[in-house]
């Protein structure tokens, strides 16, 4: 058996998804895989490797009958892996019980630091394994708003929102006619999206009102039809976004004589973010971000 689920970028809506504000989020043409083969055994035992888009091993878990780790090259990523295959026993109490020996080979396309989602790609995976429902998963795991793992099932760019903490996901229309002038250049660091949304909770403003705001936004940002309607909503959402995590939008902070727009995507301070004009290539370059990738080579 095999699964795959795509990666992620979140366009617009971070931070402000978690109170309500509808985000649009692109799945990625990178993603992973979950290969699942078996063999008749004495007792059940799960052999996990999880290989890098060089086809190297950068996870290595043996797991007992009851999930317990045996052996890991990784503990912490063994014990993440652990807590999403016991969730997903708990949810469908027939998930891994037959008495086999089971080789598992996961397979991610794209680097692990750059933030298209190898956690999310694996709860996906793994859900489609088990039978489960993703987004429950993941609230019992990583947590986090969902858009994720929304991406991961959908083959279309989407808008997404929590109503009454529950995910409502529409598939949208995103192929702007000046998508040869949007490049994703990714920052060479890797963001902790789990502690940033720990900090976001202790912030004080008015999360109704900038997410009502934030979701006219969204809603602008796919009907504007000229490059520069789309750079200005982007600048809108930069400074929206920028005034209630308290923290200053990059291009003002790093990339101040950039002439197009520059858009974070999810956590602010690292991963990737959306550069506007052909001008990012050489800019970008210049200064030592060496990964550029084009809308259309990013975007499913």
């Amino acid at each position: 058996m095999q699964f795959r689920a795509n990666g992620k970028l979140l366009i617009s809506g971070e931070y402000l998804v978690l109170d309500g504000a509808k985000a649009l989020a692109v799945p990625t043409r990178y993603g992973q895989s979950l290969d699942v083969q078996t063999r008749d055994a004495n007792q059940r035992k799960v052999e996990w490797r999880a290989m890098d888009e060089n086809d190297r091993i950068w996870l290595e878990v043996w797991f007992d009958k009851n999930f317990q780790i045996l052996s890991a090259s990784d503990e912490q990523a063994a014990r993440n892996l652990q807590s999403i295959l016991r969730y997903a026993s708990i949810l469908n109490p027939s998930f891994l019980t037959s008495q086999k020996h089971y080789e598992i080979t996961t397979r991610l396309d794209f680097n692990r630091k750059w933030g298209l989602g190898s956690s999310s790609t694996l709860i996906s995976c793994v859900a489609q394994w088990a039978g489960v429902n993703s987004f429950e998963l993941l609230r019992q795991t990583m947590g986090g708003s969902g858009y994720d793992v929304a991406c991961a099932q959908h083959n279309s760019p989407i808008f997404y929102q929590l109503q009454n903490n529950e995910p409502k996901v529409e598939e949208v229309a995103f192929n702007p006619p000046f998508a040869d002038e949007l490049f994703f250049v990714y920052l060479n660091q890797k963001q902790d999206s789990q502690k940033e949304v720990g900090n976001y909770h202790k912030l004080e403003f008015d999360r109704e009102v900038t997410a009502n705001h934030i979701t006219a936004l969204t809603d602008k940002l796919t009907q504007v039809d000229d490059l520069n309607s789309f750079e200005e909503t982007l600048n809108q959402l930069e400074e929206t976004t920028g005034k209630a995590i308290g923290k200053q939008p990059i291009r003002e902070k790093q990339f101040s004589d950039y002439p197009g727009a520059i858009k974070s995507l999810g956590a602010w301070g690292g991963d990737f973010i959306l550069a506007t004009r052909k001008e990012a290539l050489n800019y970008f370059s210049n200064k030592g971000f060496d990964t550029i990738i084009p809308f259309e080579e990013m975007v499913i």
